[in-house]
């Protein structure tokens, strides 16, 4: 589905700091981990936003400033042009109605006590509005239709599910509310590869039936290309780079994607064999001490004295045609150089 109008979400300077505290009974903060530090962007009704990057970059603590689940330092979060940390009680409430989440393992996300039914209508019981009593159960079977799976299965419990069933169980819950943002925080990582696709495939064809805009986080970068309308890319709380997926993937600009883009799986042997590979020096810093200037120049084979001093912004460089916060963006296509 083609990104509609406005944006849904608007996302300016987003940014949470965790303090880290010592002492036991006379606390004091002595420093804190910038997990969020500084994120922009916007999300258009039936649009992908796809968001990749290393373990640690801040991802999953995005999805959870998005959801009203963490309180933002600073920056705000709008949707429908609504800030969303001035909502309190119902108000938050009916916020939450508006935007949901699929979570990462479709297993621990349900409650192995509990029956599908009473999964997928749970959220029933807090927004009473959206679903009568007398009606709950028909609508949780018609949910369960939407998703591929049989409604007489609504008794049977999370355990005699496969994985991939278990994950449209997730999604189905996803949907009880009618949100129009879904966050899916790596959905389809802990499955086959032949799921992921179906799963994938799934997320595509609700979109188009539902106009739902997604925050797809995940590790792997060819299911992000396959599904999303634009990447952004994150390194230690920030975005470092932001386009089209066309211009991520065949144009990349900012030499920590040009990184990660080189060591995504190549089905052809030859290629395998004569494509370039980029191997990055050392492990990322610490987000309780991140590097001066650019947070990535400690592991850039482009740094200079510049980087060390002024923080690159993200913007539109010079020979490129997407953001990107690099001081020598230069557009470098990793993938096809074979």
């Amino acid at each position: 589905m083609a990104p509609q109008g406005d944006p849904i979400l608007e996302v300016r300077d987003l940014v949470k700091h965790f303090p880290l505290t010592q002492g036991i009974v006379m606390k004091r903060q002595i420093g804190a981990i910038k997990a969020v530090d500084g994120v922009s962007f916007d999300l258009r009704r039936g649009e992908t936003l796809g968001v990749v990057g290393e373990s640690g970059c801040g991802k999953s603590t995005l999805a959870k400033l998005l959801m009203a689940l963490e309180k933002p330092t600073s920056g705000s979060v709008k949707v429908n042009g609504e800030l969303v940390d001035v909502h309190r009680g119902s108000n938050l409430k009916r916020f939450r109605r508006n935007i949901q989440m699929v979570m990462q393992d479709p297993y621990t996300s349900l409650n192995p006590r509990m029956t599908v039914g009473d999964i997928i209508g749970e959220p029933y019981e807090i927004h009473t509005e959206v679903a009568p009593k007398g009606d709950r159960r028909k609508k949780v079977q018609d949910l369960l239709e939407v998703v591929g799976l049989n409604p007489d299965h609504i008794n049977r419990y999370p355990h005699q599910f496969s994985g991939g069933q278990r994950q449209r169980i997730g999604i189905a819950r996803g949907l009880a509310l009618q949100p129009e943002i879904i966050i899916c925080d790596e959905p389809v990582s802990a499955l086959d590869v032949s799921i992921q696709a179906q799963v994938i495939n799934l997320l595509e064809r609700l979109q188009s039936e539902f106009g739902l805009a997604y925050i797809f986080i995940a590790h792997d970068l060819s299911v992000v290309r396959h599904i999303s309308d634009r990447v952004a890319v994150m390194y230690l709380g920030k975005i470092v780079e932001i386009g089209k997926d066309t211009e991520i993937y065949d144009k990349p600009s900012h030499p920590y994607t040009q990184a990660l883009l080189s060591a995504v799986p190549v089905p052809n042997p030859e290629g395998r064999e004569t494509r370039e590979r980029i191997i990055l020096q050392g492990d990322p810093p610490s987000p309780a001490n991140p590097p001066s200037g650019c947070r990535f120049r400690t592991r850039c084979w482009k740094a200079q004295e510049i980087c060390a001093v002024e923080e690159p912004l993200l913007q539109i460089r010079p020979g490129t045609d997407h953001e990107s916060a690099c001081h020598f963006a230069e557009v470098h296509d990793v993938v096809h150089a074979s």
